[in-house]
């Protein structure tokens, strides 16, 4: 028993059909009461209010840089200036559309549902992501962040794969997993971690949704083939420049924040303190990824909208760990968490909380019976 416990921390099961998914719903880990911050009612109400104009005004620039970028790439096509305009639509198109994606998904960033939902599909196209099965795969996420065998989006899986995770920099392993992904959506089959996790009733959504994203990608390819076989030469891959490859080479500011978020922390316990990051970055970084820096105050109250969760923090940072002062920071801690876990699973960053704090909710030992670490 000893060996076969030691094993499942070495290599666990991260699937949401296996022995784990059973063994977080047999002990209570699945669907549970997690710990958050006191906050007085009437000031959570002000917190949670919504409004249009931050994501409106955001939403604008966003979408100003697509078009001024775009532009420029292309007026000064065939020299060395069109490359940073194509660099800059890079990230613009493939980093700051997950945070869109995310926020607008909650159904927070505006208070007009429309608004809300016209982003998420946009930014979803963006990020080659089914609009609808990621919805509820999020919303898990959100249930039962960081629990093995429930939480389809655990980024840092054990035994941990460095090759991967350096290539996500690039985004050419994951974006041909999502296409295929969406192909295969496309055609009616969803994996049965889909199935675990996507209603029946919202099967139908999700293939049309994805049988769009997949006709825009054919349309943008018959394009560029188009335009090659008309002589147009290296101008006919600007429609692959502007709808797809940016998903690929501008990804990178992305990757960078989104492991951050849950890297080299605690699974399966039920305080996100100990499993999400909170990071100081700078304001271009937090413009592109708006605010989602702010990762354990927003898993503990995700209907805070991203344009109050500065002002979160500030009223409950004295019952959270000390955030990572950088970016470069928090890297340093991650990487060195991250080396230790891949001679000894069990490790993970447990920072020192300030005497203000409440003491940390730990559930670690309901599956591993010694997995704490100062």
């Amino acid at each position: 028993m000893a060996k076969d416990l030691a094993a499942d921390v070495a290599a666990p099961d991260y699937s949401l059909t296996g022995a784990r998914a059973r063994h977080a719903v047999e002990v209570g880990l699945a669907a549970a009461e997690w710990y958050h911050s006191e906050i007085p009612r009437k000031t959570m109400k002000e917190l949670m209010k919504r409004s249009d104009q931050p994501a409106l005004r955001d939403t604008a620039i966003w979408v100003g840089l697509h078009m001024l970028f775009a532009a420029g790439g292309i007026a000064f096509w065939g020299t060395w200036w069109a490359v940073p305009f194509w660099l800059a639509y890079g990230v613009i198109y493939g980093s700051a559309c997950d945070s869109r994606w995310h926020e607008a998904g909650h159904g927070t960033a505006f208070k007009t549902r429309w608004m809300n939902d016209v982003v998420y599909h946009i930014a979803s196209f963006q990020v080659m992501r089914n609009p609808v099965a990621w919805r509820w795969s999020h919303a898990r996420h959100h249930t039962d962040t960081i629990i093995v065998g429930r939480d389809p989006e655990i980024a840092w899986m054990h035994p941990i794969n460095l090759t991967l995770k350096a290539l996500a920099y690039v985004g050419i392993v994951d974006a041909w997993k999502s296409l295929g992904i969406l192909f295969r959506q496309a055609g009616g089959r969803f994996s049965d971690d889909e199935k675990d996790y996507v209603p029946e009733a919202e099967r139908p959504k999700a293939v049309f949704w994805a049988r769009v994203h997949v006709a825009v990608h054919l349309g943008t390819w018959a394009t560029a083939l188009g335009l090659s076989l008309a002589g147009m030469g290296w101008a006919s891959i600007i429609p692959l420049l502007l709808i797809g490859l940016p998903r690929i080479y501008g990804c990178w500011h992305m990757v960078m924040m989104g492991l951050l978020q849950h890297g080299g922390l605690a699974e399966d316990v039920l305080d996100h303190r100990l499993n999400s990051r909170t990071v100081y970055i700078n304001p271009v970084s937090s413009w592109i990824y708006w605010n989602m820096q702010y990762h354990i105050e927003h898993h503990m109250f995700p209907m805070v909208p991203y344009h109050a969760l500065p002002k979160l923090h500030q009223l409950i940072k004295d019952d959270l760990p000390p955030p990572n002062t950088s970016i470069a920071d928090a890297y340093r801690e991650m990487w060195n968490a991250v080396m230790r876990q891949r001679k000894d699973a069990s490790y993970y960053v447990r920072k020192d909380l300030p005497p203000t704090a409440s003491p940390y909710r730990d559930d670690l030992h309901q599956f591993v019976p010694d997995r704490s670490h100062a």
